[in-house]
């Protein structure tokens, strides 16, 4: 296999030390960038063009679900393998429908890491087994959750209201006009049923989108 170049994607600049150390015990990989925050990640595919993404989805700021959406937005072809804690179905499904070819837990083995960046840089599509069995348990226990009809805009904007944000902040997060992020918000509350923005706090930590002690502080 050819040499494969990687832009790792993490807010923790250890943590992301770490993965560079494992990746690059493999000769035929090579970090040829790092970023903690969706800009920067925006920035360094731009500038390094690299073979392959591993990204993490809890990033400063907007989730890893943005800058997959950003990335993809300048590169349709871009290989995006999502590396991350969130083991939930919720988030697997937004970040394949936003299109990333793969998705591992960081409770996976390191093997698990390293067969996946080979099977994306490939062009194939990758899945941590607990990924794997928490899809097919959603499957066979019949009826989609309602979160499950958002779209991965959709749900980030409910995570991020979730953490208390104004829509103003939402806004510049996200690069979206005021009115669009109105308009968004409503849709999701339209689409899950909510009356309010109380309920869609209440669902987020719920659905695992953001752990409990992000929740916003007006939500009791």
């Amino acid at each position: 296999m050819s040499r494969i170049s990687i832009l790792l994607v993490d807010d923790h600049p250890i943590v992301r030390e770490g993965y560079r150390r494992l990746l690059e015990m493999r000769p035929q990989f090579s970090v040829c960038a790092e970023a903690e925050d969706v800009t920067q990640a925006y920035v360094a595919y731009k500038t390094h063009q690299p073979d392959i993404v591993i990204l993490d989805l809890t990033l400063l700021g907007a989730s890893g679900i943005e800058a997959l959406r950003r990335i993809r937005e300048f590169d349709k072809d871009a290989k995006i393998l999502i590396f991350t804690m969130h083991a939930g179905s919720a988030f697997a499904l937004k970040a394949f429908e936003a299109g990333a070819r793969g998705y591992i837990t960081k409770s996976s083995p390191p093997g698990e890491l390293i067969r996946a960046v080979e099977i994306v840089a490939e062009g194939g599509r990758a899945m941590s087994e607990d990924i794997s069995r928490a899809l097919a348990a959603d499957r066979l226990s019949g009826g989609r959750p309602a979160i499950d009809e958002l779209t991965p805009r959709e749900m980030e904007v409910l995570r991020l209201v979730a953490t208390g944000l104004s829509s103003e902040a939402i806004a510049g997060l996200l690069n979206l006009s005021l009115k669009t992020v109105r308009n968004i918000h409503y849709a999701v509350k339209a689409k899950i049923g909510a009356e309010n923005d109380a309920h869609l706090v209440w669902l987020a930590p719920a659905a695992g989108l953001i752990p409990a002690d992000q929740l916003a502080s007006n939500s009791a």
